[in-house]
């Protein structure tokens, strides 16, 4: 799970310009945090991840992340290659401001860089130099850092868990003499809003009639043989109540308009928690489906934590009173229970613009 506080060799208070040998190789899902302050004076800094600290010839520089406060306030970033730099990419949603203190979450994908400051997502990086080859931090300006902190995990995106709390919903699962095909059709519905994803229950198919199962699942699957294709069902092998938690890992499609988490009761298809970020309008909606009706739909939030592109962990915990969520280590929402019978709600249902990666309960 990702995490911001369990942080491995962290350096305090380096005196800047500084240049450190890296202790680990950067594999995917490492974690880098800096935390530091930007003093009043600052016209730039920069933090460069470097194969090795040689200065003539200059070291390659696999990522050069670059605030710039002169003139327009943006972020460069840039790689270079045998002393010659590449393309500059630039972001100017600036999320650093002279005089406040920062916290700059890196994370090390398979194909990418992704930045997030002060708990929001402000870009990605695709590689141009494999990051196999980064030995060195180096970070240079004029900035003021309190703490470095690496995270070596395994790959966050695939790190198994012991069990997996859940059952998922499809064909192979289900024991029935006779039925040679299974399909997933939706559920009729008179839901009415079709901006939202309506659930799917798993029927079987022959040539003449269309009949539904009942599905009694006990096996629990190991992480690696979930199918993670969309629509996603699962089965919780314990029902939801205080203290139980989910979460789910995927990346966000290049051209994502929406994704839903839904967390409903498999007896009477009420939807307890249904979570739609919506990504062409920056809106994380959240409502209930219950007793055949849409409830009023909550959407304030704080900075929505999803773009285009990004990895992300999406975690869900029950308290007594309301759902809680977070999305990278950072709390987003609470919602709280319109559906009160937590005991009943015993199925997960996952679909929309996103590359599912992981799902685990506990």
């Amino acid at each position: 799970m990702l995490s911001l506080n369990n942080l491995q060799s962290v350096i305090s208070n380096p005196v800047i310009p500084y240049v450190g040998t890296i202790s680990e190789q950067l594999e995917p899902g490492t974690l880098i945090v800096i935390r530091g302050h930007v003093p009043a004076d600052s016209d730039r800094f920069q933090v460069d991840f470097q194969s090795g600290s040689s200065v003539k010839p200059r070291a390659d520089v696999v990522f050069h992340f670059n605030p710039r406060f002169k003139r327009a306030n943006c972020i460069v970033c840039n790689t270079l290659k045998n002393e010659k730099w590449g393309r500059e990419e630039i972001t100017y949603d600036m999320p650093f401001t002279k005089e406040k203190s920062f916290e700059i979450v890196i994370m090390v994908l398979k194909d990418k860089f992704q930045v997030a400051v002060n708990g929001k997502h402000t870009l990605l990086y695709a590689h141009r130099i494999s990051p196999e080859k980064i030995d060195t931090l180096g970070i240079y300006g004029t900035v003021n850092i309190h703490s470095v902190g690496f995270s070596f995990s395994s790959d966050s995106r695939n790190s198994p868990a012991p069990t997996l709390e859940l059952t998922e919903i499809r064909p192979e699962n289900v024991q029935n003499a006779g039925m040679s095909q299974f399909n997933c059709f939706p559920q009729p519905s008179n839901r009415g809003d079709t901006g939202k994803i309506v659930p799917r229950t798993v029927c079987t198919k022959s040539r003449d009639s269309t009949a539904h199962l009942t599905l009694t699942c006990t096996k629990i699957l190991p992480v690696n043989s979930l199918s993670k294709t969309l629509p996603f069902v699962a089965r919780l092998n314990c029902s939801m109540g205080p203290g139980r938690t989910v979460v789910i890992k995927g990346e966000v499609n290049a051209r994502a308009k929406r994704f839903s988490v839904d967390l409903l009761s498999g007896k009477s298809k009420d939807i307890a928690l249904h979570l739609n970020p919506r990504l062409n309008i920056k809106a994380f909606v959240r409502n209930s489906f219950l007793q055949e009706s849409w409830g009023e739909e909550e959407r304030n939030i704080t900075c929505f934590p999803f773009s285009t592109g990004m990895y992300f962990e999406m975690i869900i915990y029950c308290d007594v009173r309301e759902f809680k969520v977070a999305v990278n280590g950072v709390h987003c929402l609470e919602y709280k229970h319109r559906f009160k019978d937590l005991s009943s709600i015993d199925t997960l249902e996952i679909d929309g613009d996103i590359h599912l990666l992981e799902v685990r309960s506990w």
